[in-house]
This record gives structure tokens, sequence and C-alpha cells, in this order.
């Protein structure tokens, strides 16, 4: 007779299932400002500003002091480790500002992605050596979740079964990790949008790297009410000619995730994926419309990018700038709440800013 054994009380299970349900309460979602010091350092260029930490500190102050009406669309941020323990001006902690909100604090865990050998340009990510010491740690000062980001990428043999395989159960033992110290994991298997590739294909992919990611997560005995999923939409490649439209985006991200994504699962956060932040949204709000008020799981947002590109060029690094900035936050977090239960009608005014494409080739974090 087979023996299973849980690794989690009742008591784990409950405050697990009660966090990633509130993360993805009707009408919020996610802002991932986890950027790395690399990263950030990219998006400061653009505005001609130092990457320096107190120039990191200042940016991530303006985003998390903006005005509490914010916690009404984001219920958590995901933050960086360096970020997890700044303080704003007044020397009040960054968790403490979010928490005062009622949002919740979230810590990005995984050490980036390294080459796959024997693969065709392939990666895995790296980080599980003392990852259980860290989450404890995380848990004790204010996290609530966790992400951790695994990339594949559609080529002429790519992504190959080692790659599939290998970042699956990457995700699995992360995922473990994190219920077993109380953080609710974000699962995040991204299928590049790099490539040419049309919406069948992404499709097709994705439904099979969402394959591998559950298949792994259940073989680790992974909690899944405990968990919240964060895909690429289903996109053409950058470089497709053929163009989509918002309804059959949906509608291909929607088919895949009702062919592999389990109805225990609580939640699904998309990541933008290098779109503009108009095209994000509206993607959002297709995705919900063409799901119906009887889809399994929530469908919401864990965007980085498409909701701060409009921030940062408003701020440009400069204090005088702080309230146009955090008003394009705002303007930007209402939207995408209304796209998660499909009542996002467009920019008013124009797009301007937030028409603009976001995609980075190869893109990491």
């Amino acid at each position: 007779m087979p023996q299973f054994y849980t690794y989690l009380t009742k008591e784990k299970e409950d405050a697990l299932r009660q966090t990633a349900n509130a993360i993805v309460m009707s009408g919020k979602g996610i802002l991932a400002a986890d950027e790395s010091t690399g990263t950030i350092g990219k998006r400061f260029e653009k505005i001609k500003l130092a990457n320096e930490e107190e120039n990191r500190r200042a940016y991530r102050q303006l985003l998390f002091t903006t005005d509490k009406t914010v916690a009404e669309s984001i219920s958590g941020v995901i933050l960086y480790e360096e970020t997890l323990y700044q303080k704003t001006d007044d020397g009040t902690p960054f968790v403490k500002v979010l928490q005062h909100k009622g949002i919740l604090p979230g810590i990005k865990v995984d050490k980036g992605v390294v080459d796959l050998a024997g693969t065709d340009g392939e990666s895995t990510t790296q980080g599980l050596d003392g990852l259980a010491e860290r989450c404890a740690k995380y848990a004790r000062d204010g996290a609530k979740f966790a992400k951790w980001r695994c990339v594949l990428k559609i080529g002429p043999y790519t992504p190959s079964y080692q790659a599939m395989l290998e970042n699956a159960n990457v995700l699995a033992r992360y995922a473990s990790i994190c219920q077993q110290n109380g953080l609710v994991p974000i699962v995040e298997p991204e299928v590049l949008p790099d490539g040419d590739h049309d919406l069948e294909t992404a499709q097709r992919v994705t439904e099979e790297v969402l394959g591998f990611t559950y298949k792994a997560l259940l073989d680790h005995h992974v909690f899944l009410e405990g968990t919240l999923l964060k895909p690429n939409m289903v996109t053409q490649g950058q470089a497709c000619t053929k163009k989509y439209t918002p309804e059959q985006v949906a509608l291909a991200t929607v088919t895949a995730l009702r062919r592999t994504v389990p109805s225990a699962v609580p939640g699904v956060v998309f990541l933008s994926g290098g779109q503009s932040e108009e095209d994000a949204t509206i993607h959002l709000n297709a995705i919900n419309v063409v799901a119906g008020p009887h889809k399994p799981w929530a469908l919401s947002f864990s965007f980085g990018r498409a909701l701060q590109a409009s921030v940062l060029k408003a701020w440009a690094g400069s204090k005088d700038n702080v309230k146009a900035a955090q008003d394009e936050f705002l303007k930007r977090s209402k939207a995408n709440g209304l796209a998660t239960i499909g009542q996002y009608k467009g920019a008013e005014g124009g797009v301007g800013a937030a028409g603009e494409s976001l995609f980075i080739a190869k893109h990491s974090y």
C-alpha cells in the first residue's frame, strides 16, 4: 500500500490559501518592482539617472508612497532583496508602508538564469542553494509571497525536452521550499516572445511548458491552493508579420490555460512580456471577457514594465515630478484593475507613452 506524506500542517495550508486568494482578489493585481540592480540601471539610463542605491530607493519610495487608493488595484508588490530592507525619508521601512496600505510584500528569490549545458542556448535558473534559510528570513521580515522566474524560448529546436523538464523541476523545488517556510510561491515559466513564430505556435509551446510545470508540481506534492501561476500571455513572436486581434490572443491564452492549469490554482497573474502598457491592459481585459464569469481561476496581472514605463518617464529622476509620476502609477494601476474584471474601455485622451513597445530581446532581470 503506497504511503503519502504531507509536509504542511492544516494551519500552514490555510495561511497559504488565504494569502494566495488575497493577492488575486477581484479587481486587484501585483506590481513587480523586483528589478535587479543591473536591470533597474538600464531603466535609469533612459532617463539619464545614475544607478546608485539612493536613486533606487527614491524611485521605489515614489511607488510605495503613492496615494492609498492605489491599494484598490494593487494587492501585492514583489520586492528585490535590497528594496525589502530600505526605508522612506522619515525612516519607515518600505514593508511597513505597504502593509499600512493593505498591500502584501513579496520577494524575488531566484538568483538569475544561467546556461543549460547541452542545449541550443537554453537556460535554467539558479538559487536553490540556501533558499530555505533565505525564505525563512524573508518571512520573518514581512514577506508573504515569493517569485521565481524560469525562461524558455521558441526556436526551430526549442524548447527542448531537457529544458522543459529541468525548469519545471526547479520551479517545483522552489515552490515546495517556499511553502515549507510560509511563503506563497508564484511559479513563473516564461515563454519569451522573441522570434517570428505565429500565435498557434506560441499556444502549442505554452501548453507544453505548462504541462511539464504542473506535472512537476504534482510530483513534488506542492499544495496548489497555496500557489499562483505567472505565465506569459499567448502572443505571436515580436518579429511575426501576421497580426492578431486582442480577442484572438485572449482565446489562445485561455485555451492554453484550460488545457493545462488545474482548477485548484487560485489565480493566474500574467507577465506583460514586453508589450506596451496599453496592449498589456487591453489583452488582459480581453482575456477576462473571453473567459467569462465561470472561469476556475482569477485572471490578473503581475506587471513590471507595463506598470512603470510611463511612471519613469514622468519622474525623470526629479523630486519636482514625484506627484506627476505617482498619478501615472495610479492611472495604470486602475486601468489594469478594471481589466481584471473585463471593464477596461481603453485610454482616455489618447494612448501616449503607454503605447510604446517595451520589448527587450532575451529579457533578463
